[in-house]
């Protein structure tokens, strides 16, 4: 019997961010997989398509928050319960990412009112941010309808241990929390094949062919660190930036920085080859997507010593986790930068292990057998 999954997302492709790709993945590997697989979203207008076996369903929303701030949070309109509704009606059951947005407080609710299980896959736990007004709100949007949904939920999957504990604060029991890594495209994020290839992706993207180039990705807000790799510029390496952010004119006229843009996955993919090292100083993300994408593609990782990659057994002679203190950065890239060897055993490493523990069809096989636990519960 075909299972009936609905995948409840703020956000989906076109729209570029990390649990938007989560989510594509997912849909697009259980409908793989035989799952009828449907997507609640939102979107600039109300529409029903088909893409790639998954039906996607956008629900009209304002993203003027996002565009003003940087904070990804869609205001929706009043038709949104009863669509969610609707589909959760038609599904077995109901995966929910995050329990932060509209999307996801409607699902929960519509699951509850049609006796639908649902289960919550938890990203991130309270994200610093620099507005006093937006960490208030985290908080009151937590307290108020975030706590609700995750404890009325079959079960909660967490990306990191950070996140685990953050989730049983918010008074999810021990015994239905479980560590569930998001998967990476390991046939799109691959390592580059030669040093020729790598030369002609420069020439192509305008970055410098003799170079070493040290790779951020990711939204240029202070959380993801960004501003601590600038102050970390070095001769010894150039920077280069993928992402947007509400504040790009620290990026203009520096030498040795070179900002791209928010990508799609398949060019941000050829990013990643171009480059030698990736870097991401963030705050409070354990285990993100990008660092995964690096990995699959080969490249020796810079992060923060974040207790959220505590769970995953990390061998520290390959990735280099450090505290957010720019000089520490600047000696670490320093470092690297100085020894080609070092660089080529992590990068080794990073594939290895992007290879053993964040496959997407071991993912989808994987979220499966939950969708079975949950529907049986």
């Amino acid at each position: 019997m075909t299972i009936r999954v609905l995948l409840v997302s703020h956000y989906y492709p076109p729209h570029v961010g990390g649990i938007e790709n989560v989510v594509h993945q997912q849909a697009t590997h259980l409908a793989r997989q035989g799952a009828d697989v449907t997507v609640l979203t939102s979107g600039p207008r109300s529409t029903s398509t088909t893409d790639g076996g998954v039906r996607v369903i956008r629900q009209a929303a304002w993203n003027g928050i996002e565009r003003r701030t940087g904070v990804p949070f869609p205001v929706l309109g009043p038709g949104l319960l009863a669509t969610a509704r609707r589909w959760a009606r038609w599904a077995d059951v109901i995966h929910v990412h995050d329990c932060l947005y509209p999307t996801s407080w409607a699902a929960g609710l519509a699951a509850v009112l049609t006796r639908t299980p649902y289960l919550l896959t938890q990203h991130v736990g309270l994200v610093a941010h620099p507005s006093v007004l937006v960490r208030g709100g985290q908080r009151v949007v937590y307290r108020i309808a975030g706590r609700p949904l995750l404890r009325r939920a079959a079960r909660v999957l967490v990306v990191n241990g950070k996140v685990g504990e953050f989730v049983r604060d918010q008074g999810v029991r021990q015994e239905d929390v479980a560590l569930f890594a998001n998967g990476v495209d390991s046939t799109l994020f691959r390592p580059i094949r030669s040093d020729a290839d790598r030369v002609a992706l420069r020439q192509r993207l305008g970055l410098p062919a003799e170079k070493l180039l040290v790779l951020f990705v990711g939204r240029l807000v202070e959380k993801k660190g960004y501003d601590l790799l600038l102050n970390a510029a070095d001769p010894a390496y150039e920077l280069v930036f993928a992402g947007d952010g509400s504040d790009l004119r620290r990026f203009a006229g520096r030498p040795g920085v070179h900002h791209l843009g928010a990508l799609p996955p398949a060019e941000l993919a050829d990013v990643y080859r171009a480059c030698d090292v990736f870097a991401l100083p963030s705050e409070s993300e354990g285990f993100p997507l990008t660092v995964q994408e690096a990995m699959a593609s080969g490249l020796p990782v810079v992060t923060t010593d974040d207790p959220g990659y505590a769970p995953y057994g990390l061998a520290r002679e390959h990735v280099t986790l450090l505290p957010r203190d720019a000089g520490r950065l600047r000696a670490a890239l320093r470092a690297i930068a100085g020894d080609a060897a070092r660089r080529e055993r992590a990068g080794a490493w990073s594939r290895r292990f992007a290879m053993t523990n964040f496959a997407w069809d071991e993912h989808a096989t994987g979220l499966l057998r939950t969708y079975d636990l949950v529907g049986g519960a």
